[in-house]
Parts: structure tokens; sequence; C-alpha cells
């Protein structure tokens, strides 16, 4: 980028995918998207998951502009519309009484981290408990509240004041199969000396999107479940990232067979990367009082429209699922293979579904994977608590032609890399 471009002179330094794809961005359809120059590229980022049905799909697109161009309300705050009737009823229909959810929709504002954040402030008000408990390498947000609940050093050290009311505990995982750590959690809280305040709630992601794609087990997901039941606290299950079909069902923990008390959705609810969250909520624990918990962006009602015909158009056969549950088995032989063949620069496939990487055993590697992959047209992004897990988050739509090719590139630029690490070495 230009040094005199009016984005260098005129936005602010916080700024950070366009440090890594620097380029002006002008047109996208489906999985591609292309620069001012005419250069294409494949989108293995998908808006970091707000574009799971690819950019401007033709069904979503025809929704919204017949709903425009017929003067419909724009923004309603939380009066009722019938764009966000349209909404709720598609929810109900094809998500809530199929798996079995006696839970109500609360619309915050348009952030993921609002919808944790009003998770959160329930959570204490219906169990008059303050801790939380959060899990290490989880990513719930960069406000205070959903801050607080974050790992990351990087984030956390941006807050400018201590972060408090909760308590991290060790993930599924996180210290090798040797360490059950749903035991360690019940020993925690049990234990009046641990140091460790009954939590209102614990909140997790069932895959840690921004953590390196570290899955819980459908095992873990239940005991924890069971766990906390027993013990009256609530579970939060944050769904912004690995919900909307990500995982291959449309709730990330449906294989797990639970019912959160609280589910927080964002990114891909509203189908088309239109500003739009909301929480889902049991319904005997909505004790909020009006305006409790509010916000002007309430009332997107092109948000609505996207996300009731995403509902309508992909989830009312099994059909998408079952695509996506075949796509994402191609997706991890495809990374076990790349795996297998660099064995010794790759340690392992992370992820679940069509959220899968290659976590690197050396991060600068990784880095630089990455960078040649965009000089070579594929547009994909890092995480991980060292960035060292190269992350395909390409939209569910994706077809398969373009998957291989992605993954071609991929799997060409490591090859690249790791050679020259040879040659210099």
């Amino acid at each position: 980028m230009a040094a005199n471009s009016v984005f260098t002179r005129t936005e602010s330094r916080v700024a950070s995918y366009c440090r890594s794809f620097p380029r002006v961005f002008a047109r996208a359809s489906g999985s591609e998207i292309y620069d001012v120059d005419g250069n294409r590229y494949l989108d293995f980022l998908a808006g970091c998951g707000s574009l799971n049905y690819g950019h401007n799909h033709p069904v979503l697109k025809e929704a919204l502009l017949e709903y425009i161009i017929s003067d419909n309300i724009t923004q309603s705050l939380d009066l009722y519309s019938t764009a966000k009737e349209r909404f709720l009823l598609a929810m109900e229909e094809w998500v809530l009484s199929p798996l079995g959810l006696d839970h109500v929709v609360q619309f915050t504002g348009p952030t993921g981290t609002n919808a944790v954040e009003a998770a959160f402030k329930l959570a204490r008000k219906v169990t008059g408990r303050c801790n939380i408990i959060s899990f290490t390498n989880g990513f719930h947000g960069v406000s205070l509240g959903a801050l607080a609940a974050t790992g990351n050093q990087y984030n956390r050290q941006a807050a400018g004041i201590p972060l408090i009311g909760m308590t991290s505990l060790p993930y599924d995982g996180y210290f090798g199969e040797a360490v059950d750590t749903v035991a360690y959690f019940e020993q925690i809280i049990d234990d009046p000396s641990s140091g460790v305040d009954l939590p209102a709630a614990v909140v997790l992601e069932t895959v840690q999107g921004e953590g390196g794609l570290n899955c819980a087990s459908m095992q873990w997901l239940s005991r924890l479940r069971t766990a906390c039941t027993k013990r009256g606290i609530l579970m939060i299950v944050d769904d912004i990232q690995a919900g909307c079909g990500r995982t291959g069902t449309f709730l990330s923990f449906e294989p797990a067979q639970i019912k959160p008390d609280i589910i927080t959705l964002s990114k891909s609810i509203s189908g088309y990367g239109l500003p739009f969250s909301c929480v889902l909520i049991e319904r005997s624990l909505d004790l909020w009082k009006p305006a409790e918990h509010n916000g002007t962006f309430r009332g997107n009602n092109h948000a609505f429209v996207t996300a009731a015909t995403a509902l309508e158009h992909f989830w009312s056969s099994p059909d998408f699922a079952i695509e996506i549950c075949n796509k994402g088995t191609h997706l991890n032989d495809r990374l076990d293979a790349i795996a297998t063949r660099f064995a010794d620069h790759i340690i392992d496939v992370r992820g679940r579904g069509m959220m899968q990487g290659l976590r690197f055993a050396d991060a600068d590697m990784a880095a630089h994977v990455g960078k040649l992959a965009f000089e070579n047209g594929l547009i994909i992004e890092r995480s991980g608590a060292f960035d060292e897990v190269i992350k395909c988050m390409m939209p569910l739509t994706t077809t398969m032609t373009e998957l291989n090719e992605g993954l071609d590139i991929l799997e060409h630029c490591i090859s690249k890399v790791f050679a020259s690490v040879r040659q210099t070495g």
C-alpha cells in the first residue's frame, strides 16, 4: 500500500487484516474476491467466519434487494417488524424446535462481543454470583467483560485496567490426554479452599477459532454440562464463530446432545455479512427487565431478512449439512496428507468440519506460508497462542473445485517455504 494512500493517511493503526492482505478490494462473489487491478483471490478467511454462505450469495442478495426496493423498514430498535417476525419464525421452525431448545431470542448490539456481554450480565443476574469460568485459549471479544474471558495476552494487555470477574481453567486437552480437565474443574469448584468462587456460569467455544482450532470432545462437553447442572452453574456456549453450520450442524454442540443454558450467535447468523448478534436464552432464565441491556442497533432489518432467507434456503432440509460434512471430511483428508508429507515441520491437523488447519512447529514458518499464499492468490489467516496454526475458513458454499484449488496453493507454498529452509539450513 502506498505511503500516501488515504488509508495510511487517515485510518487508525489499530487496523490489522489489511496488514496481511495489503490490496484494495473491489468486488466479490462466492469464494472469490477481486482487487481493483482485477487480481483474483480465493477467500479462505470468509470475513473471519461471517461469510459462511460466501460473498453476495444470489438468493440472499435477491431477498435483500427486493426488501430494500419495497421501502421496507431498515432500522427499528426493538419494535416489531415483518422482517423480525420472519426471522423469529424461521429460527423457531428450523433451529429451536428441531433441537428441542425452549430458548427465547435476545437481540443485542450488532457485534459478537455485545452478545457475550449480555450473556455474562444475565448469568450474574440470574444466579446472584459474580465469578465466571472461562478456558485457556478462549476468545470471546475485546470489550472489557468479554476480554476478561479471552485468554490471549496480546488482546488482554490493551485493556488498560485490571480484568476481573473471571477464572481461567484448562480446556479439554490443554495438558494432554493424560489430564482429565473436567475432573480438575469439579475438584476446583468443590474444594472450599481452592480460592475459586462458585461461578455463575462457564463460557466456552466447542472449537476455539482464534485459540488455534482446539476442539472439545463430545464426551468432555457432555460431562461438563452434567457437572454444571449438578452445581447450579449455567453453561454458556459461544457459537459466534463455530456456529451457523461451520462444523457441519447449525449449532456446533449438537453432536454432544447437550442443551446449553445460553448460546451466543453473531458473524454468519445474518447470512450476508451484515451486523447482527443475538443471545438464545433458556426460557426460565429470561429475567431481564425492559431495556436492562439495550442498544440502538438491535433492529437491523436488512440482517433479519438475509438471516431468515439463509435459514429457509440452506437449513430447511438436511442436504446442506451433509454437503458441509462431506467437504469437511475431504478437507481433513487433504490436510492430513499435507501434514504427513511435511511431518518434520507440521505437528498436526486441528479443528472440525470446515474450520480446520495445520499446526506448525515454527510460527515463523506459518507466517511465511501465509504471506506466500496471498502472493499466489489465496487469502488465509493464522490463529493460536503463537499464530502457529494456518486456519482454513472458506465459505461453506465453496465448491469442491475451489476447495482443491485453494489447498493446492497452500501445499505448494508450504513446499516452497520448507524447501527454502533446507537450502539455507
